[in-house]
């Protein structure tokens, strides 16, 4: 039995497994099956008004579990497969676990641009709810590795490479009249903005939580993270991006050619590799551009420093 068959398996026997998107590794179940999905609501500690994100193979499969107007028919035939997750209304008819939308009436739909995960996706011909596959809270896994290191052999996952965005997927939510983010991205603001010919809201912290990476705390390291620095303490780790003159006995550069792109596939990874690390009490992080990716990448990093 080949990797795609045993994850298969696994799917169908209400198991979770772990598998590689572009984005970052997902922990996945069947979004159909009540008991599968409380089983990543304890695998990551995830509460459980937080809702998840399910994959499907392409736009068709999407239609059967959610109810898409023009807006998201024109995001969804632009963007996918991609990283991007779209809110539409619940298709009242579509037999899906309540634990996936944590009951609301709306759901997150995105169709990956992965090979394993399409394959996955084409092969079992049911949406895979999915998360991230780590604990919740901490920094999100882009390899296989940081999986393994969450879960042990609790979870089966399917290996692959590193996940080349490095970020979770950017959030629309189209199920209101005024189209918003919910969760900055790889596709940016102004990619939709340009697609749709029309702005977009910002989502503000009062709303009803409508998908996942919305909470105020969130891809955190252990350590205690000080953004925006001008000089680096003594015991900190610093998490660099460019050229500049900060320096540190601890440091990883995202880039060093301040290319954003590298910066957003190597954060996750870097902040897990300085968080291991002995003898470190903080990790310090440079000035990072707040623009295209950036402005995701900053996102993360504002959530990560809050205590």
């Amino acid at each position: 039995m080949n990797i795609i068959q045993t994850a298969l398996l696994k799917l169908s026997s209400g198991e979770a497994m772990a598998f590689p998107t572009e984005t970052v590794y997902g922990l996945g179940a069947d979004c159909t099956n009540d008991s599968a999905v409380q089983k990543i609501f304890t695998l990551k500690g995830r509460p459980a008004f937080n809702p998840l994100i399910i994959h499907v193979s392409d736009i068709h499969m999407a239609f059967k579990y959610g109810e898409f107007n023009d807006t998201a028919r024109t995001l969804a035939n632009k963007f996918w497969p991609g990283p991007l997750t779209i809110v539409v209304p619940l298709n009242k008819n579509a037999k899906i676990s309540s634990y996936v939308t944590a009951g609301l009436d709306t759901i997150a739909i995105r169709c990956p641009n992965h090979p394993v995960a399409l394959d996955l996706l084409q092969q079992y011909n049911v949406p895979i709810a999915a998360p991230s596959a780590n604990i919740s809270g901490y920094v999100s896994p882009t390899k296989y590795e940081h999986v393994h290191d969450e879960f042990g052999d609790k979870v089966f996952i399917v290996p692959g490479d590193q996940s080349c965005i490095g970020l979770e997927s950017t959030i629309v939510d189209c199920s209101v009249t005024d189209v918003a983010i919910l969760r900055p991205g790889f596709i940016t603001k102004e990619n939709i903005e340009t697609i749709l010919n029309m702005p977009l809201t910002e989502k503000t912290s009062s709303e009803v939580i409508k998908a996942p990476g919305q909470f105020k705390l969130h891809y955190s390291p252990k350590l205690p993270v000080r953004l925006n620095v001008t000089n680096v303490h003594p015991n900190e780790a610093l998490l660099n991006f460019g050229q500049n003159a900060l320096t540190a006995d601890i440091s990883l550069n995202l880039s060093p050619q301040g290319n954003l792109d590298e910066a957003a596939t190597n954060l996750f990874d870097y902040l897990r590799k300085l968080d291991k690390h002995p003898n470190i009490t903080g990790i310090a992080v440079s000035p990072i551009p707040c623009e295209k990716i950036g402005v995701a990448i900053n996102e993360r990093l504002d959530r990560a420093a809050s205590k």
